[in-house]
């Protein structure tokens, strides 16, 4: 049975690291453009206090939830509205951000055992949304550490991010409107400590292997795969690679590989 209090508390540990990298920046830093096109650090961190609240409304009000969507001048740009109806001054953002996640904590712990909680076309238990803002999070700060020329080293909270994506597997070939693998796939992942992580059949004869870091960039789609050190064996795994997304919607753009776009260190 999964663990919603081990969860949690690795969600606040998640923001909390995020957090101790943007507090400290003085108001010009948060303007900083991201690798997300048209987003600066604020932008990503009113982001991640939208879908906080987004998250928490899903939990307490399914109607006010429902009307949040219903009530969208553009469905299309919900997210980059969202961000934007968020966007506020540093000490404003961090402590919407803050109280926010507190929050979500809050009403995830509270749901009824067995409730699931509707998300944009899906629905979720409280433990898969607890998993997927841990991997919000952390995917955000990503693009947070890449702007500000950071290098953070990875933790072991980052196996929820791995098995999360290692789950969608499905979701990533469905929106990018291909037909699904029928060919199970194992993952085996060297952990930060040195340890493997490993999801799907022993004996299945597709295999994704590598690290652990360099496969939660690419199923959050913060690196393309040709700057990862990820092999694939098998067409279904090789495939997949290409279209892995652990997040919900469409297809995601993804990121140009580093050396054709001329990237080096981050700005």
């Amino acid at each position: 049975m999964v663990d919603l209090t081990a969860l949690l508390a690795d969600l606040a540990a998640e923001s909390e690291q995020l957090d101790a990298l943007v507090a400290p920046l003085p108001p010009q830093a948060w303007t900083r453009p991201t690798p997300a096109p048209g987003w600066t650090v604020g932008h990503q961190i009113a982001h991640l206090a939208w879908t906080d609240e987004m998250a928490r409304l899903a939990a307490t009000d399914v109607d006010a939830f429902y009307a949040s969507v219903t009530s969208a001048p553009d469905v299309s740009r919900l997210v980059d509205d969202g961000a934007e109806q968020f966007l506020a001054p540093p000490a404003e953002l961090l402590a919407r951000w803050r109280a926010g996640r507190a929050a979500l904590i809050d009403a995830l712990t509270a749901v009824p055992a067995g409730d699931k909680l509707p998300w944009y076309g899906t629905r979720m238990s409280p433990a898969s949304m607890a998993t997927a803002r841990i991997m919000e999070t952390w995917a955000h700060g990503e693009d947070v550490a890449d702007a500000l020329g950071v290098t953070r080293a990875p933790t072991d909270r980052l196996r929820h991010v791995a098995h999360l994506g290692f789950r969608t597997l499905g979701h990533g070939f469905a929106a990018h409107g291909r037909a699904l693998p029928t060919a199970p796939v194992r993952v085996e992942l060297t952990a930060p400590d040195g340890d493997t992580w490993a999801f799907g059949p022993a004996d299945a004869a597709d295999r994704v292997t590598g690290p652990a870091l360099d496969f939660c960039l690419l199923v959050t789609q913060r690196r393309h795969r040709a700057d990862l050190a990820l092999t694939a064996t098998g067409a279904t795994a090789d495939e997949w690679l290409d279209v892995a997304q652990a997040f919900a919607g469409p297809p995601g753009t993804g990121r140009e590989p580093r050396a054709a776009s001329g990237a080096g260190a981050p700005a």
